[in-house]
């Protein structure tokens, strides 16, 4: 939040401001401790920025972003702790080496960091080191617990939707080939891709098809014969066709678009079409000469 006065590039005539910045890492933690010790500290409640259930050891935090845009040069960003602000020395170096180029100042508990003194450096160096092994302290007693708690069969992850003989019923009743894998979803009150996994744990496919049912395996193909074998039979709408070609002599059911052919017309291919449609010619077509004598 910018302060009242002039430009960003001068701060000259700029009231520097006091922008705090608090966070925990789990949703149960409470943050009145920090503000209160924000307002000590002298920082307005309406500027203060939070992150609520983010860890520490995660540099991209929604609060501490706005806290940082929302410093100025001349302002000051004012923290309870080091670790408030970054649980590793990488993070809490780039955070400072951002504010010291933009001209903001970091306040450490009341305590405010000097870049260009060694001894402070070398103390800050020092509370980002701690920070960060409190951390991975913190997480290797975590997995330490998780461990411990497995192996007495405590922890044992998420439970299964189905117990064994439920899912035992469901493989036998999908073996029976009488049920979809949609109906038995329904019958046992489970997704799909429970039942799914269920089959592939019986030794079933867990492929499905848009029916709802598992694909069979594929049946293999007969090695081919013969040429004449291998002629693949007419299709339904072929076979039904009467042989030779079609020649109306009445109007009677006669398709639209067709005109009647002459008594004794010869059906030819179209020379524009395909071979299979015909074209109705009159009588002596053939044998009339055209010009040049030829006959077409």
């Amino acid at each position: 939040m910018p302060g009242a006065g002039g430009p960003t590039g001068n701060t000259a005539g700029v009231t520097a401001i006091r922008i705090g910045y608090a966070g925990v890492s789990t949703d149960g933690q409470d943050l009145t401790v920090q503000r209160q010790a924000l307002a000590d500290l002298g920082v307005q409640a309406d500027r203060v920025y939070v992150d609520h259930g983010i860890s520490g050891t995660h540099r991209a935090r929604p609060g501490l972003r706005e806290a940082l845009v929302a410093c100025r040069p001349g302002d000051s960003l004012v923290v309870t702790k080091l670790d408030r602000l970054a649980r590793s020395v990488p993070d809490a170096r780039d955070i400072v080496d951002e504010l010291t180029a933009r001209g903001v100042r970091l306040n450490l508990g009341g305590s405010i960091h000097d870049p260009a003194d060694p001894i402070g450096r070398l103390l800050f160096t020092v509370l980002s080191m701690i920070a960060e092994f409190e951390a991975d302290l913190a997480r290797a007693c975590t997995r330490e617990g998780m461990a411990v708690a497995r192996a007495k069969g405590r922890l044992r992850g998420k439970q299964p939707k189905l117990q064994p003989t439920r899912e035992a019923q469901l493989v036998a009743l999908w073996r029976e080939g009488k049920h979809t894998t949609l109906d038995l979803a329904e019958m046992f009150d489970v997704a799909r891709s429970t039942v799914y996994r269920a089959i592939q744990r019986a030794g079933g496919t867990s492929a499905a098809t848009p029916a709802g049912r598992l694909r069979a395996a594929p049946t293999p193909r007969p090695a081919p014969g013969p040429a004449a074998d291998r002629i693949p039979p007419p299709s339904p709408r072929t076979a039904r066709r009467p042989p030779g070609p079609r020649v109306w002599a009445t109007g009677a059911g006669r398709p639209a678009g067709h005109r009647l052919a002459p008594a004794g017309a010869r059906n030819r291919p179209s020379r524009a079409g395909s071979a299979g449609s015909p074209r109705r010619r009159c009588r002596g077509w053939d044998s009339a000469p055209g010009p040049g004598g030829r006959a077409r």
